[in-house]
């Protein structure tokens, strides 16, 4: 049984309007929308005290449900050994969970058959006001839906189609067909009402979000931080990664027959149209004879409510993305509640409880609330990413999640556009559970058989224009959905998209008194990116579900908040961080604006309505995760997959590239874009290959006549599928292709060019894409400084600079100021210096750690007119400083060999680790990703002076222990001292023992300290490149983040080679066989990298091999028991240990070191060596005891 009690006031607020009447409220708010607020608020705000029960409903809907209903179900909760659980915290948690389910209990959707909530017809659509909830007063029956069993061809300008109210004449619509208004319709549409409307104390402005989707977070930090954070959290119990699938289609969003239609950045088009379409069939194929009643209680709902529900729409017929689909269907992604303030969205587990009450198709989900489930997410993913198609994927999610909430989309394809995770409430978990036991999985209705004409029927039988098209969609979908076509052709005889209403209308919005709370945040909201200059655009249209409310004291319109670029989401996210009372950005922004006239009685209403409503308002998140931290409750990230970005990327958005600019520049774009996404060097050639062969293919058949990128899958499918069937090579490259849904007879007829986003722009050919370039001018000077740490050979750099005139091919004179021989204020002596020479290159010879140096250098390059450049040493960071401790080590090792520095900091400094550790944590607190993007965006440019070889053996644990012990000391010496001197304080003692054990390990480490680093020669060559292209304008931006290049094959325990050598030495002699047998192989050449592998994914398995995550990174004892060799092979037999307790198990049946291969043999032949020893042909050498060897768990 469902729950009962109090109905959570969050969802359920507005159901209070059903409180007044519809005659009242339709009255009042044409004449006065403040009074419609007015009472909203008020109801709103008493609604804590309104109680549902939801026993009827639910025993109805028990009696009703199918006893298969059960059986689809396929979430099953697995064991969670690494989560802890309490009796406690589960029973304190009831109440969580109890408010769930109540939440949903009022959702009612009788079950009888002779019986409906639904009003008659004239109560119907007689405007935006409620209905009066009588279920005896009959059922409203509609049109009609899909009886017959084709398509036909719809007569534009004949029959009722052509009324532009569509089948129900009545309200709103019935007036504005009527004539009634033809005088208000004529001054309109000239202009002259809005000409003559005057802004004054009288004149108040009321805006309501209409329609919304989520607003669009950009991740401030790299992927590779994101999924750190996220595992960080979920392994701490803060929170829940949930997983979804991410379809390959168009955003679509409903808020009910009288609220709307609506694609990403418009309405009222055959977008919105094919999407009402899709929707009501959705409707049918799940309640069959039912459906009709459904859709309209469905509508009125939504209306009732002030919803919107945004979709993902997948169809054939409006373009080719990643794959063609079998059928057409939407996903319900989003359901909000619109109300009174800021718009609020339902949590993943209330969107699945809403769905299923209404029978609407949701996304597949996956929750992780473990470390284990959550790092073996991330490592399948990077297994699957080069060639995971729909099923590998979705089987390796359900295999790691903890909890698996499948959808019952089938008719999408395999190839996967990607999948989104992002950080949910740690509550999640438990909700879920409790809805998926309350909510079963709906079945379908089996009446559900005659659907009547597809959607690919209609519009192949309507193919004169687009008009026809969305006519004899909205004909076919029937009342219930769309009573009337106002929003499509708006009044009879007029174009509502012909143009834009004046811009005037929203200055007139801006300049006259907000009369509610919404309104002023939508007006600050506005005046902040018009002000900002941001790039977007504010287009307002003639509201025709309002045109008979229109007078010359009240005007109504539409407006789309339409950006056009992700560059203004990000600048907004941080004027939100500056001002937290913002309301943010929306995509999919959709408000309906009301400009009116009120005399001192309205007004002094108005007044009491905003504060009312900002009450309510800050009691609303946009979100439901409240318990998050704002940075952490927007944490996602967006997971593609390549064999969807082939198709999409390389292929369709190469086609302009291809035929107007020739094979040559394609093949740079696709290699360019590769590059960006660091595909592995095999799928690189792969897939060039491929790419080459598609070229030709395609100019020889088009010639220059360009391949229509809508309909570009109707080529590159056949293509793809005689390519994938050539070697097994080309179909994981491929994914997959075949059974090719041909659309060029159903496409969706889009007049004017427009994309799939509804932009209403006209297509252009691009023109070509031309560079800017940072370029230092001749006629001003520029700064050369260095971020770095003392060691970081800057000096020695500016040293090569000096001693080579003419080496960086500028004409400029060269200069230079050495900080540690500069008494005083060292950068006032560099401005000095600057003004004395203007025209100069100034080498600033000092360590530059932090933003009050880098704010005097952006003022001295100001003042003085020059550039700056930061030279900083390459090194991977940590998550929390740019400089790794490999980085670190190095630094300190260089300046204990120095002799008589002229700073004195040389190995006869006392406190040479303390002084390093000091710079080292200058930069504290910033990642090297956040550090690099910072100087870039300040200084427009960043160069990178190589420091260690990126091939290199791990920094060796005596080393990073040693520095580990030292950060620590640092910090307990801080929180106590600030920045006294090391020498005095509570651990003066402490400190010289650790500068003295410091020195000591790394002069035991110098040899390997001294091979890591790059040659002093090379790095200076970098460096001096670099500095030209910036002053030749030639430079580019570096790669910020360093990642690892394609997808996971396998789980590894990599070894340190330099101890195995000094092992396999010390057996051979011993051993003379051992060593005969070693004598000429040249092991130290061929030998350079050593691990046992634990998981391949093609012997294995991709969950095998993503099951190792929760490892990664992590040291593992490796025993090494036995040296077997033969004439061709030579492995150690290993014998992995334990992290943290538990047992690291390698997958192979014989986990081994390979050490040598002959020539023509695989290293995975060295799995016979035990067979071959029983058989005689190998030799086995018996190691006792056994000797151990530490490396690291990564994959490869």
């Amino acid at each position: 049984m469902l729950s009962r009690g109090l109905v959570s006031q969050r969802i359920f607020s507005g159901f209070t309007l059903a409180l007044y009447s519809r005659s009242s409220s339709s009255s009042h708010y044409h004449s006065s929308p403040h009074h419609l607020i007015s009472s909203r608020s008020f109801l709103l705000l008493r609604s804590r005290s309104i109680s549902f029960s939801s026993s009827l409903v639910h025993s109805t809907m028990q009696r009703k449900q199918p006893r298969s209903a059960a059986r689809g179900q396929r979430w099953i909760e697995k064991p969670k050994s690494d989560r802890p659980s309490s009796t406690a915290k589960e029973v304190s948690s009831v109440g969580g969970v109890e408010a769930v389910t109540d939440k949903f209990s009022s959702l009612s959707i009788p079950q009888n058959d002779g019986e409906s909530s639904v009003p008659p017809p004239d109560q119907q659509f007689a405007g935006v006001g409620l209905v009066n909830n009588n279920p005896r007063q009959g059922v409203w029956e509609t049109k009609s839906y899909g009886t017959t069993s084709g398509a036909t061809a719809v007569e534009v300008e004949k029959g009722p189609a052509a009324q532009v109210v569509g089948p129900a004449q009545g309200g709103e619509a019935q007036a504005a067909s009527g004539g009634l208004n033809n005088a208000v319709l004529s001054k309109l549409f000239k202009g002259n009402l809005l000409d003559n409307f005057t802004v004054d104390n009288s004149t108040y402005s009321h805006a309501q979000i209409r329609a919304t989707f989520y607003p669009k977070f950009e991740n401030e930090k790299s992927d590779h931080e994101i999924r750190v954070r996220m595992i960080e959290m979920v392994s701490k119990g803060l929170a829940t990664l949930e997983v979804s699938l991410k379809h390959s289609g168009s955003l679509f969003m409903y808020a009910g027959h009288e609220g709307g239609a609506y694609a990403k950045n418009s309405f009222g088009n055959v977008y919105t149209a094919v999407g009402v379409f899709v929707l009501g069939r959705t409707f049918h194929k799940a309640w069959g004879a039912q459906a009709t009643k459904k859709q309209a209680e469905f509508n009125e709902f939504l209306n009732r409510n002030r919803m919107c529900i945004s979709m993902e729409l997948v169809t054939a017929v409006l373009g080719d993305h990643g794959q063609r689909p079998r059928e057409d269907y939407v996903v319900v992604t989003a359901v909000t509640e619109l109300g009174i303030g800021r718009p609020k969205f339902y949590s993943t587990p209330e969107i699945i409880a809403f769905c299923r009450k209404w029978r609407l198709p949701t996304n597949h989900v996956w929750l992780l609330s473990t470390r284990k489930s959550v790092t073996s997410f991330f490592a399948a993913y990077d297994a699957l990413c080069e060639e995971g198609t729909a099923s590998p994927v979705c089987q390796a999610l359900d295999e790691v999640a903890d909890i698996s909430v499948p959808d019952h989309i089938k008719v999408q394809g395999e190839i996967l556009e990607g999948l989104v995770a992002r950080i949910v409430s740690h509550e999640s978990s438990k909700d879920m559970e409790q809805v998926l036991r309350d909510f079963p999985l709906p079945t379908v209705d089996e009446d559900a058989k005659d659907l009547g004409a597809s959607l690919r029927e209609i519009c192949a039988a309507n193919r004169s224009d687009e008009k026809q098209q969305i006519k004899a969609l909205l004909q076919s979908v029937g009342t219930s959905f769309c009573p009337n076509y106002l929003d499509w052709f708006g009044n009879e005889g007029s174009d509502p998209h012909s143009r834009n209403v004046d811009r005037s209308a929203l200055t007139k919005f801006l300049q006259a008194q907000p009369a509610d709370f919404s309104t002023i945040k939508l007006q600050e909201m506005i005046r902040l990116m018009r002000e900002k200059r941001y790039p977007a655009a504010f287009k307002l249209y003639h509201n025709y579900q309002k045109i008979n409310s229109v007078s010359s004291n009240n005007l109504h319109f539409k407006m789309v908040i339409h950006v056009h670029s992700d560059s203004a989401f990000r600048r907004y996210q941080k004027e939100m961080r500056n001002k937290p009372g913002l309301w943010p950005l929306y995509r999919g922004f959709f408000v309906d604006l009301n400009l009116f006239k009120a005399d001192k009685e309205k007004a002094a209403e108005i007044a009491g309505t905003e504060k009312g409503a900002k009450k309510v308002d800050e009691n609303n998140g946009t979100f439901t995760n409240e318990s998050l931290a704002d940075e952490d409750a927007n944490l996602m990230i967006k997971l593609k997959f390549l064999t969807y970005k082939l198709r999409t990327f390389l292929i369709r958005n190469g086609l302009s590239i291809l035929f107007k600019e020739g094979p040559s520049a394609y093949k740079a774009y696709y290699l360019r874009q590769m590059k960006i996404w660091n595909t592995s060097p095999t799928k690189q050639r792969e897939l060039s290959k491929m790419l080459d062969e598609w070229a030709v293919y395609i100019r020889r058949k088009y010639g220059h006549k360009m391949l229509s990128s809508s309909v570009y899958l109707s080529e590159a499918e056949p293509f793809l599928e005689q390519y994938a069937k050539r070697s097994p090579q080309n179909q994981a490259l491929i994914g997959s292709a075949g059974n090719l849904v041909r659309s060029e007879d159903f496409l969706a007829i889009i007049e004017g060019g427009r994309d799939e986003e509804g932009d209403l722009e006209q297509e252009r050919d691009a023109g070509p894409v031309t560079t800017v370039k940072d370029r230092v001018a001749k006629d001003e000077g520029l700064i050369v400084f260095f971020p770095g740490i003392p060691g970081c050979a800057k000096s020695a750099l500016c040293r090569e600079i000096l001693n080579a005139p003419g080496v960086l091919e500028d004409d400029r004179p060269v200069n230079t100021l050495m900080g540690d021989l500069i008494k005083g204020r060292y950068w006032q002596k560099v401005a000095d210096e600057r003004r004395r020479k203007p025209y100069s290159i100034m080498l600033a010879d000092k360590n530059a750690p932090n933003e009050e140096v880098w704010k005097q250098i952006e003022d001295m390059c100001r003042r003085t007119k020059a550039s700056a450049v930061p030279v900083v040493p390459d090194s991977e960071g940590t998550e929390s400083n740019p400089f790794s401790l490999d980085a670190l080590a190095v630094f300190i090792h260089r300046v204990l060999r120095r002799v008589n520095h002229p700073g004195n900091l040389d190995k006869s400094s006392p406190n040479v680790g303390y002084v390093l550790l000091m710079f080292y944590h200058l930069y504290q607190g910033k990642s090297r990703k956040e550090f690099e993007a910072e100087l870039i965006e300040r200084f427009g440019s960043l160069v990178k002076m190589p420091l260690l070889k990126p091939n290199r053996s791990p920094l060796p644990v005596s080393v990073s222990s040693v520095l580990e012990e030292g950060i620590n000391l640092y910090k307990l010496h801080t929180i106590r001292h600030g920045r006294l001197e090391s020498t005095k304080g509570t651990y003066a003692t402490e400190w010289t023992k650790w500068e003295k054990e410091l020195r000591e390990i790394l002069s035991s480490n110098s040899e390997y300290l001294d091979s890591v680093q790059v040659p002093f020669e090379f790095a200076v060559k970098q460096v001096l490149e670099q500095l030209k292209a910036v002053a030749k304008g030639e430079y580019s931006a570096p790669v910020i983040e360093k990642r690892r290049l394609g997808a996971i094959v396998y789980a590894a325990v990599s070894l340190p080679v330099a101890e195995i050598h000094e092992f396999l030495q010390r057996i051979a002699e011993k051993d003379p066989d051992v060593e005969t047998f070693f004598k000429e192989k040249n092991l130290k050449d061929s030998l350079t990298k050593a691990h046992v592998t634990l998981a391949h994914k093609r012997s294995h398995g991709v969950t095998a091999v993503a099951n190792y995550g929760s490892f990664l990174n992590q040291k593992v004892p490796v025993d090494i028991t036995a040296l077997l060799f033969s004439g061709k092979l030579a492995a150690l037999e290993a014998h992995t240990g334990s992290v943290n307790g538990e047992k690291i198990t390698s997958k192979n049946q014989w986990p081994h070191v390979t050490l040598w291969t002959g020539e023509g043999v695989a290293a995975k032949d060295a799995n016979a060596l035990p067979q071959l020893v029983t058989e005689g042909k190998a030799t086995r050498v018996g190691i006792d005891p056994p000797i151990t060897i530490t490396g690291v768990l990564q994959f490869f």
